[in-house]
């Protein structure tokens, strides 16, 4: 579960780590008030569940009350990367000296939180090369000593006073990482300002299987309504933003569906995994999901071990008869009823291709024609 910029810097404030003074707020008058309150230059900053926020024009200054109102008022009329801006963090502008990068997370393969951090921080931390990331695994007995502390701050560059502010920051948000169960616990940027350290925002993401234990988290819906609606129904479904919709079964066989048709040039619409036993009702509410994201094309991609290729074939000629299906088709059928699939959808007036590179090409072809 991601939480908000605000959620997270509240959290920071909670375990003694430096945040800059401010407030959410959901309306333009909050905003003048807490601007008020703060004096001086504020930063409005739209609240969404996704990145990007400065360069889509949701982070605003403002001098005084009445410009705060007015930037709020923007920011909550915007929608940013699919988000409906609906609040905004109102918080002091900081003076920043130098940016950092600082993220606890889980390495999948070493079986370890990994400590990532940078002397490079901002806006565009992913296009820092490697050899100026430091990289430190945690060992979970031992946790984050002081020595491994200063390791890494000395890595870094920094020294006196700001190298001590880092000894100390460190073990804070790694004990917030454990004791919240967080996936994901991000400072970009970690400012310098003078002689401190302040957290100018914040990423935290809490596994969803240890939510039973963080009940003084609130809870944060961050699924689409597309989302909402496949998870209601048993489906694992992702928006992805592309033109190219997709459905295919197992979580293999989608993400293969999806890099074969990024390695042709499409850009998929979604994730869509309908399943190993998907049965012709599962179906038919799977191709309904898919033609919600307004694709150019729908590309089926189904090997049948449990999933019988008739069922699907049938299914797809169902939502046909039902409605109107307002864009091409492309569906690679191979496995369990093979043949009467194949049939059912000749039958109809459509190609069934046998591999799965073919009939990706020409998913893409006809999105990039259109």
């Amino acid at each position: 579960m991601k939480l908000f910029e605000y959620m997270g810097k509240d959290l920071f404030s909670s375990y003694g780590i430096t945040v800059p003074r401010g407030r959410m707020v959901t309306t333009p008058d909050e905003a003048a008030k807490v601007a008020q309150e703060i004096g001086g230059t504020v930063v409005v900053k739209s609240q969404i569940l996704a990145g990007k926020r400065g360069k889509g024009g949701g982070i605003k200054f403002a001098d005084n009350p009445e410009e705060a109102r007015e930037a709020t008022s923007q920011v909550l009329s915007m929608v940013l990367n699919g988000h409906k801006v609906e609040k905004v963090l109102v918080e002091e502008k900081i003076k920043i000296d130098k940016e950092l990068y600082l993220a606890i997370t889980v390495d999948g393969s070493a079986k370890k939180p990994v400590i990532i951090a940078s002397i490079q921080g901002g806006m565009d931390i992913e296009e820092v090369p490697d050899e100026h990331i430091v990289k430190q695994h945690i060992d979970l007995p031992m946790g984050v000593p002081p020595f491994l502390c200063r390791e890494i701050s000395r890595r870094l560059g920094l020294t006196g006073q700001v190298g001590n502010e880092f000894n100390s920051l460190l073990p804070l948000l790694y004990k917030l990482f454990r004791e919240k169960d967080a996936e994901l616990v991000e400072i970009n940027p970690l400012v310098i300002s003078g002689d401190t350290l302040i957290a100018a925002d914040s990423k935290v993401t809490i596994d969803d299987d240890a939510l039973f234990r963080q009940k003084d988290i609130p809870y944060v819906e961050d699924r689409t309504n597309i989302e909402k609606q496949a998870h209601d129904l048993g489906l694992a479904f992702v928006e992805l933003g592309g033109d190219i919709a997709v459905m295919a079964n197992g979580a293999g066989m989608s993400m293969g569906s999806l890099d074969t048709l990024s390695h042709y040039g499409g850009k998929p619409a979604n994730f869509l995994d309908a399943g190993g036993g998907t049965g012709m009702e599962g179906t038919v509410k799977a191709i309904e999901l898919l033609l919600q994201t307004n694709p150019k094309v729908i590309f089926i991609n189904i090997f049948g071990g449990i999933t019988r290729c008739d069922d699907v074939a049938n299914a797809l000629i169902q939502v046909k008869k039902a409605r109107e299906i307002p864009v091409p088709v492309v569906i690679r059928l191979v496995g369990t009823n093979e043949e009467e699939g194949v049939r059912i959808i000749k039958e109809n007036g459509m190609e069934a291709y046998k591999v799965m590179q073919e009939a990706a090409a020409k998913a893409v072809e006809i999105a990039n024609a259109n």
